[in-house]
């Protein structure tokens, strides 16, 4: 069911696109001439603070009883330790398996009995403890959510049950192509020293080395209340919710001192174009990944960049998904992506295609990759500021998706009009901005180009491609 306030917020965009999208077909020599677009009215937000120092962004959405509480901790898997890579994601993992007096069965029972979801979860910028549940259960779902962040038990049994779970998932993943080239090409990019280089959950290696007194150490360092936020949308009001806030959280205190500054710098960039191809006998598809790395998160780039991975491979009709799906047929799918983080992210653009289309393939890559970099036709240009804007209010639907778009505020500390502003930046940018950003990002002779495949198949051809140095590589190498 279409809510009203989404509904609303589709109509301000369409109207903010009427201008510049027109009613007939747009004409490639005629480029279109938007006027000013109209704000994006959003939900107001409403900034608290707890009585010890917690920021509270509360949102009213009074249409059903439910209501979203988001707890951001500004530590995630960049802040392990140079030894412990996966520390950040495994502690995450273990603050609801026991937590203040009950065990995990019963962390699980109380929260099913009140009709509540409570996820815990680490990205490489942040830790997340989010709960949904219905506003009148919100004050007893709180008490279980503070445990669950504030007195995590760590207990030993279940540490060993989660850290099998995960040595199985570094096993099945040695079998699964696309799992195998998602390891390696960050790696082969950015290096095993460097924490963008490894895996969000470490390494068998380092997961066999992680006791509970690491998790607790982690916890006590980085789970502080002068290091978080939380972040409110649903059927309350900020008095009320406040008040149970203050009660659930209110007595937190710091149980370490402030740890050291510490972050994800920067990687150096590749220099030169370099083939991985890593044998996977018999694989029925070649996954291929392409790229280097990209930007950060904070760069004034970020609305071009939108535009520009829109239409290289960040939609269905992108030309990156016509070529290799539609024209040729050699994939189900390709795509491109920028993967902004506090340091700067990768920027990959993939595929899992036909293990005897693999040369021809990685040829259609480079031939879009190298395309991108000439003037967008205007027409082309439209539609994709008109895609990415229009797909903007599906963000604000639900109190999940609100509160989501909330904490990404709080993570990279957008500017409070990022929103309000983010329809009339799309559609400001122009073909020159994109010329800039494709000389600036996809620079594809520099590029990594990893392949994993059936090296007796895949191998010649590839070599046959002369795009640079081709080393080959082993599974074990790559997934540790």
């Amino acid at each position: 069911m279409t809510r009203p306030g989404s509904l609303l917020l589709g109509i301000a965009v369409l109207l903010a696109l009427a201008g510049s999208a027109g009613a007939q077909a747009p004409d490639r020599s005629a480029p279109p001439k938007p006027g000013p677009a109209p704000s994006l009215k959003l939900p107001a937000i409403q900034k608290l603070t707890l009585t010890n120092g917690i920021p509270v962004w509360v949102v009213e959405r009074h249409a059903v009883p439910v209501v979203q509480i988001n707890l951001v901790v500004k530590a995630g898997n960049g802040a392990d330790p140079a030894s412990k890579f996966g520390l950040a994601s495994l502690t995450a993992a273990m603050l609801d398996e026991g937590a203040g007096s009950r065990d995990a069965l019963g962390v699980a029972d109380a929260l099913d009995y009140l009709g509540a979801e409570l996820t815990t979860s680490s990205s490489y910028d942040a830790s997340f403890v989010n709960l949904h549940v219905p506003v009148a259960r919100l004050a007893d779902a709180l008490a279980v959510m503070a445990d669950v962040a504030i007195r995590p038990a760590f207990t030993p049994k279940d540490l060993d049950r989660l850290r099998e779970e995960r040595l199985t998932s570094v096993k099945q993943a040695r079998d699964n192509p696309a799992a195998i080239v998602s390891v390696a090409f960050p790696l082969l990019v950015y290096g095993p020293s460097h924490r963008y280089g490894i895996s969000g959950m470490g390494t068998s290696e380092t997961l066999r080395s992680f006791t509970a007194d690491d998790l607790r150490q982690f916890h006590q360092a980085h789970y502080r209340p002068d290091d978080a936020a939380l972040v409110v949308v649903g059927d309350v009001t900020p008095t009320g919710v406040v008040t149970m806030l203050e009660q659930a959280f209110g007595g937190w205190k710091a149980a370490a001192p402030v740890a050291p500054a510490s972050g994800v710098t920067d990687a150096p960039q590749l220099k030169a174009r370099h083939v991985y191809l890593i044998d996977k006998p018999g694989a029925a598809q070649s996954q291929i990944r392409i790229g280097w790395i990209g930007a950060p998160r904070s760069t004034p780039d970020y609305h071009a960049v939108q535009v520009l991975n829109t239409i290289l491979g960040g939609s269905f009709t992108s030309r990156l998904n016509q070529n290799l799906r539609e024209a040729h047929g050699y994939s189900y799918g390709a795509s491109s992506a920028f993967d902004m983080r506090l340091a700067a992210g990768p920027f990959f653009a993939a595929a899992g295609v036909q293990t005897d289309k693999t040369a021809e393939s990685i040829t259609e890559f480079f031939k879009e990759l190298n395309g991108i970099r000439q003037p967008v036709p205007a027409d082309e240009l439209a539609k994709a500021k008109n895609y990415v804007a229009l797909r903007f209010p599906g963000a604000f639907e639900t109190t999940r998706g609100i509160a989501g778009q909330l904490t990404q505020m709080i993570v990279y500390d957008l500017p409070a009009d990022f929103f309000a502003t983010y329809v009339q930046k799309i559609q400001a940018v122009t073909a020159q901005d994109l010329a800039r950003m494709a000389s600036k990002y996809i620079q594809p002779d520099r590029f990594a180009v990893v392949v994993v495949g059936d090296r007796q198949v895949v191998g010649e051809k590839i070599r046959q491609l002369n795009l640079g140095p081709v080393t080959e590589l082993k599974v074990e190498d790559v997934v540790k």
